[in-house]
Formats: C-alpha cells, structure tokens, sequence
C-alpha cells in the first residue's frame, strides 16, 4: 500500500540558529515540503518561498510550492494596475525569498530576514495548515498569550469549531 504524504503543515518546533543562518526545518514539515513541490525527487532539494513583506507581521510566511503558485494564479487573475494587484505584486513577488532545504534538513535565513523578525539564536516554528511560520519564539510567546487571553474571555461552553460553520464569535 502505498504512503500517503500529508500536504497540510501540523505541529511545532523550537530550533537553534546558528551564525550563519541554518536551522533545522522540523522532520514534519519537511515531508510537506517535499510532497507540495511538484519538482522535487530523491536527492534534489525541496523548494518553498519565503514571504516577508508585510510589516504588520511579526513572522515569517513560508510557502510551499504549490502553495504559493496558487496564489501566483490568483494574483495573476486581478486586473493590471489595481491597487490590489500591485500590492499583492510586491508582497508575494517581490517581497518574498525563494530558497530551498539543503540535505542535512537545513534552511538558511538571511540576515535580512532574521533582522525583519529579531532572530538570534532559536527560531521558533508553527504549522499553519498549507504554510508554517517562523517566530522569535519571545514574540511567539506573547501573540500566544494574547489568542488565550481572548479565549479565556469566551464563555466556557464556547467550542472554537464553530468558526468552521461560520459561526463563532467577533473578533
């Protein structure tokens, strides 16, 4: 019977960061990456693109290759010159590092991007269904505690499935 790969990222991971720039992409993930890249063989480095251009966030985006040609088509589909277009042109185009995993499960960051987000010595990682994130795992730690403070102003009955529904509550 054959291996079913899955292709949504789960988990999470703290990981050190050399001085260099290399971490270690969690095992999980890598298995995603390799699956949603539609080039990828044995012995060839999987490929995913790094999105950083958006500076209200405190992470960084990481797209799988099929993931983010989906998005590629959607941008592609909205009309030349609209603002929405040419935003989305310059976050996901030009504002996003193509890169590749090396053979030890490694991914290097460059200082442009480890600066964008105040990574040091530990990147903190976390699944995001067809993306992961990467953290300072300090500003994990807060935005973490910020979704549980909300939450813990929720009724008890509360049950957070009902998003799924269309239900749930306003944020």
């Amino acid at each position: 019977m054959a291996r079913v790969v899955a292709r949504r990222f789960r988990g999470e991971g703290l990981h050190k960061v050399d001085s260099k720039g290399r971490v270690s992409i969690p095992a999980l993930f890598r298995r995603v990456i390799e699956a949603c890249d539609p080039n990828w063989k044995e012995g060839l480095p999987p490929e995913l693109v790094i999105v950083y251009g958006d500076s209200r966030k405190k992470y960084l985006e990481c797209y799988t290759i099929e993931a983010i040609e989906e998005v590629d088509q959607k941008i592609g589909a909205l009309p030349r010159g609209s603002i929405g277009r040419k935003t989305l042109e310059r976050l996901f185009h030009g504002q996003s590092f193509p890169t590749s995993i090396d053979e030890t499960g490694r991914l290097v960051l460059p200082a442009k991007l480890r600066q964008k987000i105040d990574i040091s010595s530990e990147a903190y990682f976390i699944a995001a269904g067809d993306t992961f994130q990467i953290w300072n795992p300090e500003t994990y730690e807060q935005d973490q505690a910020q979704t549980e403070n909300w939450l813990n102003e929720l009724p008890q009955d509360f049950d957070p499935l009902s998003f799924l529904d269309g239900g749930g509550v306003a944020s």
